[in-house]
């Protein structure tokens, strides 16, 4: 992996995840065809032209920092919400899982003395000695006398993946162990749970910034999700899509956002995914796509 994947880049249309992203599609054999890759997917957001949402996207500068150690494909879906972190958070980094190697640069990142990692998962898959429940709980006030800055460590995945990330990555077993204990339960509408205290990344990193001090970033990161949640589903199940909803509004109501950045009512899209039959990268059909407004534009889609 290059030596600049321990530099994080805030850049919308090149930052961690979606670097990673390009990294994992350049190391397939067969292409990944997602939605609304004919032409008109917006390379900043994932979504479809006629539902860019990178007018709207936040910046709140953070002194937490996020490391997201993602699952074999995990990049490359269109509801992945590790790219969202990115989008907010410009000190994220994000590496693909192995089991059988680990990336230097991900050892280096843990091991950089600026940072207090902190491995985000819950209290009863570790030992009760790794186990916080708060941030000063792990050192006292150490990490704040040395200047050290919260990094939070995100097994980002499905729920088997992330089990198992934590299991077989021996490079993590020395880290404290923040367990969250959230009082409501998972709004995240994207991908089906069995379960509704399981939170979808970009929820845990919310939680994990208002845990640090860092309300603002919270707040924007979750209003984010909301909003790139409504664009997606607005496409996905051929619902208009309400410009001034509650999560716009929230959004807007931040100060992080330009206020004349709503776009044009959306155009109906259609989209349906196929299983793919073996363990090459799934195939998705694609819908059809609008041009993006004239006055949004769009960064473009890389080849």
């Amino acid at each position: 992996m290059p030596p600049n994947f321990l530099t994080s880049v805030s850049s919308h249309a090149d930052h961690a995840v979606s670097r990673l992203r390009s990294t994992r599609l350049a190391a397939s054999s067969k292409p990944y065809v997602a939605r609304g890759s004919g032409g008109g997917r917006c390379a900043g957001c994932r979504l479809i032209a006629s539902h860019c949402i990178c007018a709207l996207r936040p910046a709140v500068p953070t002194r937490a920092g996020v490391c997201l150690i993602m699952g074999d494909i995990e990049a490359l879906k269109p509801s992945n919400t590790g790219w969202l972190i990115a989008d907010v958070v410009a000190d994220t980094w994000a590496f693909g899982w192995s089991r059988t190697a680990v990336d230097p640069a991900l050892v280096a990142l843990l091991a950089d003395p600026q940072w207090q990692p902190y491995v985000v998962f819950p209290a009863e898959y570790a030992s009760p000695q790794r186990v916080v429940a708060d941030l000063h709980a792990a050192t006292g006030n150490a990490a704040d006398a040395s200047g050290k800055r919260p990094l939070f460590v995100l097994l980002d995945g499905t729920w088997a993946e992330a089990r198992k990330m934590f299991r077989k990555s021996p490079y993590l077993d020395s880290l404290p162990v923040l367990s969250l204990h959230p009082e409501q339960v998972s709004g995240y509408r994207l991908r089906r749970s069995a379960h509704q205290h399981h939170f979808c990344t970009s929820e845990v990193a919310a939680l994990c910034l208002a845990l640090a001090g860092e309300t603002r970033a919270a707040d924007a990161l979750a209003a984010w999700l909301d909003v790139f949640s409504a664009h997606y589903l607005s496409v996905k199940r051929h619902q208009p899509l309400d410009r001034e909803s509650e999560a716009h509004q929230r959004l807007r109501a931040l100060g992080l956002t330009p206020l004349g950045s709503a776009l044009p009512p959306a155009a109906p899209a259609t989209a349906a995914t196929a299983a793919s039959p073996d363990n090459s990268l799934p195939q998705e059909s694609s819908p059809e796509c609008l041009p993006a407004p004239p006055s949004v534009p769009c960064p473009p889609t890389p080849p």
